[in-house]
């Protein structure tokens, strides 16, 4: 009686264990009524200028955000995927730079305030080189040249497709800014020869000091031709000062237009 009193107990034991850890893990799965978490940003302030200075790089591209590399990379054999998946899980790029297809062309990483660890830019460095994607490093106080990065993600040619678009837009800003000029003292002449008709008209009507009609035909040429060379004077100065500021326009011409390769 004793040994079955003992068996019995240790068989509710047992029964009580099982129990016990299955009502454990069932509460841990069980969806809480009220989550205990608060929303987040996705990207810090360093992160977010970074973001914003490839958007206005790739306009024509979409920037996606915080994508692990299993995204848009697949393994060549796979029956060692999950082994590959397993190992590249935890592996993202700040961001990744893609077409409207959806095909990655380059991915950028931001360090944070403990820098980025040495293995993990190496590793993806290469994974991407071998998958025909570029890779950057951006700090966001040290922002590199747009054409500079825009040759290593596309190629040089949309580099110098990019510099010569800049081109043609400042120079149709200069023709305009120029035609603008011409059109305003177009209208001051003829404002400042209307204001000077009844003027002409007296002389010529031989009315005020000079009653002679040769004085008054000389003193309206005179005031007429003054009037051309004040105009003249005045056109060649605005065109002169204009010239200069579109010179020294630092958003019409770059002050500084070195190429230089990434290294």
């Amino acid at each position: 009686m004793t040994g079955l009193a003992l068996l019995a107990g240790l068989l509710l034991g047992a029964f009580a264990v099982v129990w016990w850890q299955r009502r454990k893990t069932h509460a841990q799965r069980r969806i809480p009524r009220r989550w205990p978490l608060s929303p987040r940003l996705v990207a810090n302030s360093k992160e977010r200028e970074v973001w914003r200075w490839l958007l206005h790089a790739f306009v024509s591209h979409h920037v996606m955000l915080k994508m692990p590399v299993t995204r848009f990379t697949m393994p060549r054999n796979k029956e060692q995927g999950l082994r590959w998946y397993q190992m590249l899980s935890g592996v993202y790029c700040t961001f990744t730079v893609c077409n409207s297809d959806g095909h990655v062309i380059g991915c950028v990483d931001v360090p944070g305030r403990m820098g980025l660890p040495k293995k993990n830019e190496q590793l993806k460095r290469k994974l991407l080189r071998q998958c025909g994607i570029a890779y950057m490093v951006v700090e966001a106080d040290d922002l590199p040249e747009i054409d500079d990065i825009r040759a290593e993600f596309l190629g040089d040619a949309a580099a110098t497709g990019r510099r010569r678009q800049r081109s043609d837009r400042s120079e149709r800003v200069i023709t305009a800014a120029r035609n603008t000029l011409r059109q305003t003292l177009l209208r001051q002449r003829m404002i400042r020869d209307s204001e000077m008709a009844p003027l002409s008209s007296m002389l010529d009507s031989g009315r005020g000091d000079l009653r002679g009609s040769e004085y008054g035909v000389v003193g309206s040429r005179f005031a007429s031709d003054s009037a051309a060379a004040s105009l003249f004077t005045d056109f060649s100065s605005l065109n002169a000062a204009l010239d200069a500021a579109l010179e020294n326009n630092s958003f019409l011409t770059p002050l500084d237009s070195r190429e230089a390769d990434l290294r």
